[in-house]
């Protein structure tokens, strides 16, 4: 009995599921390697530099004695260079000593020491900026830059492409932020990009983080869905990861993936703190990176051409004619006779 292309289709989706059934009862699992205490401080939505410094500094001291090991600002939560502005990077200073703990905020300012202005994660402790820095390595195109300038740059004129182009990064980094513990941050865009926080796990980064800013889509669906990426991030490296971000939705995610307390959403002024479980161990993706999902598309491709090449082969061949039979005399010969 013919059983049709529909017995191998089905027994090929049972395989398929059967392999990642099995994948996923074999995958290693993070475990929990003690907790750390994180503050998110979202201001929300502030015009100007200076008057969303006051608020971010209100809302910071507001968390003097919660025993906080960390304190996470959006992007963009300081407008000034703090090498070239020392009486902010003071001010940032004795709120790290009010609250006893250091200070990640994201610098979105000319540099005083490299030309070109910079989205950077700049760590501050309760003797100044620690030296730990890191500079935005993806920006992102027509919002931070613009690609082709010189024959796109009238983007500028008709929507809010960048006037000047960021300036990129070159590292990742890995931060001591005290208290032992070891975080790796990420810039808004850069935490769709799982190959990043690989880096920063591998690198021995306990916590995740991403600082953000979706102020230009507050009325969207979008702030929303940016912070569910932290989950991703979380499950693929076995990590906790924080989501902060100047004007929601910020949201903390455990080493599995799974929401933290309550997100700040997009109306919300406040700073929250969060009991956060580390991770240890190493996840598959850690370990073997994105060669699966390429390994796959190989099989795919060989699987294509090889029916691509059975179907060819089943092709029936046209019948080839010969000339008619012909009599002695030259006359064709007529069947029955």
């Amino acid at each position: 009995m013919h059983k049709g292309p529909a017995a191998p289709a089905l027994a090929g989706l049972v395989a398929v599921a059967v392999t990642a059934v099995a994948a996923w009862a074999w995958a290693p699992r993070p475990e929990v390697a003690g907790h750390v205490r994180v503050a998110v401080v979202q201001p929300g939505v502030i015009d100007g530099a200076g008057k969303r410094l006051e608020r971010e500094e209100a809302l910071t001291r507001s968390l003097a004695g919660r025993d906080l090991d960390l304190v996470v600002w959006g992007e963009s939560s300081v407008g000034f260079d703090l090498a070239d502005r020392p009486d902010v990077a003071r001010r940032i200073t004795a709120l790290s000593r009010d609250i006893g703990a250091d200070i990640l905020v994201n610098v979105d300012a000319r540099r005083s020491d490299r030309p070109g202005i910079f989205k950077s994660s700049v760590l501050v402790g309760q003797d100044g900026p620690t030296g730990d820095r890191y500079d935005k390595m993806r920006l992102v195109p027509f919002g931070e830059y613009i690609p082709a300038r010189s024959l796109l740059g009238w983007a500028t004129s008709v929507g809010k492409a960048a006037g000047e182009d960021r300036r990129r990064g070159d590292r990742q980094v890995v931060m001591d932020a005290g208290h032992g513990l070891r975080v790796g941050p990420l810039v808004c865009f850069e935490s769709a990009f799982p190959d990043m926080s690989r880096q920063l796990t591998r690198d021995g980064a306990q916590l995740l983080l991403a600082q953000s800013a979706t102020s230009s889509f507050q009325a969207s669906w979008a702030p929303e869905q940016h912070a569910s990426l932290a989950a991703v991030r979380a499950a693929e490296t076995g990590r906790p990861m924080v989501h902060a971000t100047l004007t929601g939705v910020s949201a903390v995610h455990a080493p599995d993936g799974s929401r933290l307390g309550t997100p700040l959403g997009t109306s919300a002024s406040a700073a929250a703190v969060y009991d956060v479980p580390l991770g240890k161990g190493t996840t598959a993706y850690v370990r073997w990176g994105d060669w699966p999902v390429h390994g796959a598309l190989v099989v795919l491709g060989a699987l294509c051409a090889a029916e691509g090449a059975r179907a060819l082969r089943r092709r029936p061949v046209p019948e080839r004619r010969g000339p008619r039979a012909r009599t002695a005399h030259g006359s064709p010969v007529r069947p029955g006779r």
